[in-house]
């Protein structure tokens, strides 16, 4: 988790990851730390409590900042603009864009919810270096046809179509051409 608004992405993520068993690996930035605080009532210990292992954003000896280290992929949920530019452009001085260099380097995705409006021509530099490199653009946009009505349902839809690009099956998301009430948890 970056330090950008949406930390109960970040959390919701976390939650139904551990609810399927899926062993996660949690790296906060500073600034996600502040935005925790800031955006939800959890407090920082609780939300690492979430993952099986949590790591310093500042441990580039990690497991997961080598590629010999296997994993599904990750998700940078919250993305903020400074973790994608810094991803896209190599500059892998914290173990988040580590973490996603390796991914990347290794064939696996890297999906950054990012969370920024309105963009200027320098972050659609940064978000278009980082697709030609293999990573998956994903803001955390709303599926109207999916008739939310609550903010849970925004983070779930969000969650689920973030687990579906990483390949995980999940009933999160209200599919296209389902009822109200079909897949949908």
């Amino acid at each position: 988790m970056s330090g950008a608004s949406g930390a109960i992405l970040g959390i919701r993520l976390l939650q139904v990851l551990r609810d399927m068993s899926i062993e996660t690996h949690l790296v906060l930035s500073a600034a996600a730390k502040r935005t925790i605080a800031e955006e939800t009532e959890w407090r920082v210990v609780d939300v690492e409590a979430l993952a099986s292992v949590v790591h310093s954003n500042k441990d580039l000896s990690a497991a997961i900042a080598s590629g010999s280290f296997r994993t599904m992929g990750m998700a940078i949920i919250p993305c903020s603009v400074r973790a994608i530019s810094a991803i896209a452009y190599g500059i892998t001085d914290d173990l988040i864009s580590r973490a996603a260099d390796v991914c990347l380097k290794e064939g696996r995705p890297v999906v950054a919810v990012v969370r920024e409006a309105p963009l200027h021509v320098g972050h659609l530099r940064a978000l278009t270096q980082f697709a030609e490199i293999g990573g998956v653009v994903f803001p955390p946009v709303p599926a109207f046809y999916a008739r939310l009505t609550s903010l849970d349902d925004f983070v779930n839809q969000t969650v689920g179509r973030v687990l579906d690009r990483l390949g995980i099956a999940n009933t999160l998301v209200r599919r296209w051409g389902e009822s109200q009430h079909d897949g949908h948890s």
